[in-house]
């Protein structure tokens, strides 16, 4: 595949976390039954007018100033003309020649450990508009039903350039994407809801080339893990069918995740099949500088802003940085332990957020924020490692006690189990003396150059010190009395 470069951009819906509707008074709560949540303006019943949600307008600018793009003082909504059974009026709501958000960029981490790298995605648009209903094509006996709850929802569309060339860099930018527009209150981020759905625009072209391929947009995905199957299968498919001596052909494709595989849905459609026209119902959006200034100034420190700070202030790594905001709950818990365990400890809380405590949070399939080890009692832990109170192994011992409850504090634990470290050097002495005496085979093969008898002989240290030793310590203390 070495040959083939592959293009990719990605248009999200997210939907605005507002209480209505972006062009009538109905709710746009999740689960209500069906069409109980459509109003007359919704249902396009005749001599109804919409009516902009200024909520929505203001999450528009929320976002456009945390990608840094250009607000427009002026934007126009305009009807987008295509025939579908769950979309009412015949037309749907949208912008198009002048979306409310122009420009702009999303920094994302890519990768993890040594072959982590930064890349830049470039924002084209985004543009407010309405979704549609939804078909319903269950437990109606062989017929197909209509929930308009959905129509009118307020959508934020954010389209990127075709800057990603594999799936990994498309994943990264939705995954921050999905982050910051949490982050900055804008989108619950539901996708099972289907509150942030990406569509990915795929093509190949042989490497060198400046010219793009014709391009499939594949619809709805709505896990990070079908994004990425859907690409990966989308690639290689365009790649079988090029090499085949055939032609790809411009076309909506849906994933079917039960066979990894994509399928043709309908040839794609250009603008002009839509026939954009102003919406003569609503007059142009214009926002004034002032109210740009209002929401700047109501805004977060943004994920960006918060790793430079990072990097900057505690020394920690771009990695480190980027894997701490990746949500604004993980951030907040960090900065929470930092507190505590004091900021020469910035490494380390980084450390036990990122490996620990993670790595208990997905065995068991939880939030953070619903972890039983506060920041705070996480915070304290830390400390005792700092100030020699316990080992990092001890540590461990101490942090499963607190997430089983067995403890208030970490000082509670180990109080309660004994778990205080040796640190009397006579004490260490005595069981360093004793395991050298009574392992003679290790002290000869050391002394005859093989290391690996050295970790032995500190194994059977710690085992007799029950893994109170110091480490440290006990290193210092073998190595001294190996060399007289």
């Amino acid at each position: 595949m070495t040959q083939w470069e592959v293009v990719i951009g990605i248009e999200t819906h997210a939907q605005l976390a507002t209480v209505s509707k972006i062009f009538s008074g109905a709710s746009t709560a999740f689960g209500a039954a069906p069409n109980t949540q459509a109003c007359a303006v919704d249902l396009a019943l005749p001599g109804v007018l919409p009516v902009l949600n200024r909520q929505a307008v203001e999450c528009a600018i929320r976002f456009g100033l945390a990608i840094g793009a250009q607000v427009a003082p002026k934007s126009v909504f305009a009807r987008k003309n295509y025939f579908y059974p769950d979309l009412p009026k015949g037309y749907q709501i949208s912008q198009f020649e002048l979306p409310v958000v122009q420009g702009g960029a999303l920094t994302v981490q890519v990768g993890s450990g040594d072959k982590a790298y930064e890349k830049t995605i470039t924002l084209t648009r985004a543009h407010l508009e309405e979704d549609a209903g939804k078909s319903l094509h269950e437990d109606f006996h062989g017929k197909s039903g209509i929930d308009l709850n959905r129509a009118g929802t307020p959508l934020l569309e954010i389209v990127t350039e075709p800057d990603m060339r594999s799936s990994d860099e498309a994943v990264a930018y939705a995954r921050a994407l999905h982050a910051l527009v949490q982050w900055i209150g804008i989108c619950d981020g539901n996708m099972q809801e289907g509150s942030f759905r990406c569509d990915a625009n795929v093509s190949v072209r042989p490497r060198g080339q400046a010219e793009f391929g014709t391009r499939r947009e594949i619809k709805n995905l709505n896990s990070f893990r079908f994004l990425k199957e859907a690409i990966d299968y989308e690639v290689q498919w365009q790649i079988n069918e090029i090499e085949e001596g055939r032609k790809i052909q411009q076309a909506t494709v849906l994933f079917d995740p039960d066979t990894g595989a994509t399928r043709t849905m309908r040839t794609k459609e250009d603008a002009h099949d839509y026939r954009y026209f102003p919406d003569p119902d609503l007059l142009p959006l214009v926002i004034d500088e002032s109210w740009i200034d209002r929401v700047r100034g109501e805004l977060p420190e943004l994920p960006q802003q918060m790793r430079e700070r990072f990097c900057a202030e505690l020394g920690l790594s771009a990695y480190d940085a980027a894997t701490l905001t990746a949500s604004q709950d993980i951030a907040a818990y960090y900065e929470a332990t930092l507190a505590v365990a004091g900021l020469a400890n910035a490494k380390p809380c980084a450390n036990w957020v990122m490996v620990d405590l993670a790595a208990r949070l997905n065995k068991e399939g939880r939030e953070i924020a619903a972890a039983p080890v506060s920041p705070q009692q996480l915070g304290g832990l830390i400390q005792r490692i700092a100030d020699g109170t316990i080992s990092n192994n001890i540590a461990k011992k101490v942090f499963e006690a607190l997430w089983s409850g067995e403890g208030a504090t970490a000082d509670e634990v180990i109080e309660k189990q004994g778990l205080r470290q040796i640190t009397d050097s006579g004490a260490i002495e005595a069981l360093v003396d004793e395991v050298l005496a009574a392992n003679a085979a290790n002290v000869a093969e050391y002394r005859a150059g093989k290391e690996k008898a050295f970790n032995a002989l500190v194994g059977q240290v710690m085992k007799a010190a029950k893994g109170k030793a110091n480490p440290q310590q006990v290193n210092e203390l073998l190595k001294r009395k190996l060399a007289g």
